[in-house]
């Protein structure tokens, strides 16, 4: 059980500007975003440049400069801010207040840059420095390591929060602005929010099932195919909640506060100056926590494992038995030290086996969450990728576990998927 907060942090502390980024105008829009954050920089020396990022496909990341002559380029980067701005309809799939509070909180534990201002569709935050790993750096056993202390951190330390609501009224908000039908007739529907919440019976809300929930009910329904497709979904998700939500785990109600969104472009290798004399070789961070909620630890790390083989979801470099052993021993030996419970009294090979043992059973429900999300991007994202096809690739991940798991594909006589047989190998 984690530590509860003192208090919990105010979306409302944080500075908003009136302002809006503009994709089509991107240098223009985003000077006048930092300019009003940063008014003295327009009367300095320096130089204002724009580095574009491309690391994710949902949202645009530009970190901001002022090339002020003879400062450092560590002087430089200690000023830099970062813009994100989000992807087109994402409000759909997303709770942006929910995020600022979640990116507020990391700032408590020290696990989160300092948050700026937020605009009308992004924030601005302190830039971190360190590089950005690829998913080939994933698979380094210092990275991997260091990934595993990390997460293991936040799962121990941060706390997770139930959403506080004066009353049901917050909608799903897929409408008629991004040319998707509403789920509902109203795009207030408090019956409907009240069956989100409570997808899960007894785990608070929000967590990984809730939001789960929330994405099916907002998938696309112009078609009976697409129909089909929701219904079958639905059937599915209440059948994983029944299987999966009540399972054991670390944290209080078996729930961890959970990253959730762990690929490479997540994670910063920080620079060795920054970094403590006696901390080991590698250490990291993570960024990004608009998908970060209370989660099964299990959930959490077996969606990391999926980011070793990178967006084109290349099962053959997944993690190994060995690997994965290796990840969660170091993983269980960070959690139980950023606890502070008296290990004398824990058990770390017993808690590694039972935690192997339940990434293992997780496997296949990362390819359910994020192909239910893939399919809502298919229809409002304005980013060059092929949506739609990740989608069937990671669903047919999720079918693959599925016939695993009760056995359909050995009795029909079926070869093993590559991604399953990665998963059974041990070195």
């Amino acid at each position: 059980m984690g530590p509860t907060p003192e208090a919990t942090p105010k979306v409302e502390d944080v500075r908003f500007i009136p302002l809006t980024y503009n994709q089509a105008e991107s240098q223009t829009s985003a000077l006048r975003l930092i300019l009003t954050l940063r008014p003295q920089w327009e009367h300095t020396e320096g130089k204002i440049e724009f580095i574009r990022f491309t690391d994710g496909i949902t949202n645009t990341l530009l970190k901001i400069v002022n090339k002020i002559p003879g400062r450092s380029t560590e002087e430089i980067d200690n000023e830099a801010v970062l813009l994100r701005a989000y992807g087109k309809g994402t409000d759909l799939i997303i709770d942006r207040e929910r995020e600022t509070q979640n990116h507020e909180l990391l700032m408590q534990h020290n696990l989160a840059p300092q948050l700026l201002a937020r605009f009308h569709n992004g924030m601005l935050y302190r830039f971190i420095r360190g590089s950005v790993t690829s998913p080939a750096d994933l698979r380094r056993e210092d990275i991997w390591r260091a990934v595993a202390r990390r997460l293991a951190e936040w799962h121990a330390t941060v706390p997770c929060l139930p959403v506080s609501r004066e009353s049901l009224s917050t909608e799903i908000d897929g409408s008629e602005q991004y040319g998707i039908p509403a789920p509902t007739l109203s795009r207030k529907d408090p019956a409907l929010q009240s069956a989100i919440d409570n997808v899960a019976p007894g785990k608070p809300a929000p967590n990984v099932w809730t939001v789960m929930q929330k994405w099916i009910y907002a998938l696309p329904t112009a078609s009976e195919a697409q129909k089909t497709r929701q219904a079958q979904l639905q059937k599915e998700l209440t059948r994983l909640v029944s299987e999966f939500s009540n399972r054991p785990g670390l944290g209080k109600n078996s729930l961890v506060f959970a990253h959730c969104d762990l690929l490479s472009g997540n994670v910063i290798i920080q620079p060795r100056g920054v970094q403590e004399a006696n901390a080991p070789e590698t250490v990291v961070s993570f960024i990004d926590y608009e998908y970060a909620t209370p989660s099964p630890a299990a959930f959490d790390i077996a969606n990391h494992f999926a980011e070793w083989g990178g967006f084109d979801c290349e099962h053959h470099l997944l993690p190994t038995k060995s690997q994965r052993r290796d990840f969660i021993n170091v993983y269980v030996r960070s959690y139980f030290t950023h606890m502070g419970d008296d290990k004398a009294n824990i058990d770390e090979q017993a808690e590694s086996r039972q935690l192997f043992e339940e990434v293992d059973m997780f496997r296949g429900i990362p390819g359910f969450y994020w192909g239910i999300w893939a399919l809502i991007q298919a229809t409002i994202s304005q980013i060059d990728f092929d949506y739609a096809s990740y989608a069937e690739i990671r669903l047919g991940e999720y079918w693959a576990w599925r016939a695993e798991l009760d056995g359909s594909r050995e009795s029909a006589g079926e070869e093993m998927p590559l991604r399953e047989r990665r998963w059974a190998q041990e070195a």
